[in-house]
């Protein structure tokens, strides 16, 4: 016996307004919790680099991002893409901010004048030494190299 699960999913293009330009990202709207598994695999097939999944839970958004092979703790392009569906696609009303609970920290986004503005957490770097083959990957030594828990900031001197 196949499960019939109900859901609906569709590709979102962030940081445009012109169709195949921007930045792809799939948003999965769920009616009840799936597994990990589950999403990994839908992940998989929607084979983008990043597919949110939104669950409704009382006016809050649970939202997971997982690449074609991992969950990731956040994106910020899939997110913007999630706002996007959610106030095109899925009737809630534009003038309505939105409230995401992610494994990062609680996110937001509001409609103005036609933009979407997200709220996204800081997260403030600290130095650290480079990594080996960075200098030779960049084609130029570092002068400052910061990390964060999802970033390496460099410095170059051009």
């Amino acid at each position: 016996m196949v499960e019939s699960i109900s859901f609906q999913v569709a590709q979102v293009e962030a940081f445009t307004e012109l169709p195949f330009s921007g930045n792809p990202a799939a948003v999965c709207l769920l009616d009840s919790p799936r597994d990990e598994q589950w999403m990994q695999s839908v992940a998989g097939e929607m084979n983008l680099s990043e597919t949110a999944f939104l669950m409704p839970r009382g006016g809050v958004y649970r939202i997971r991002w997982f690449t074609p092979t991992t969950e990731v703790d956040l994106c910020g392009h899939a997110t913007l893409a999630a706002a996007h569906f959610l106030w095109t696609e899925a009737n809630v009303p534009r003038e309505t901010p939105l409230q995401f609970d992610s494994a990062s920290a609680p996110l937001s986004a509001e409609n103005k004048d036609g933009s979407i503005w997200l709220d996204l957490p800081a997260t403030p770097t600290r130095a650290t030494s480079p990594p080996p083959a960075l200098a030779d990957t960049l084609g130029a030594l570092p002068l400052e190299t910061e990390v964060s828990p999802f970033d390496l900031l460099v410095l170059l001197s051009s």
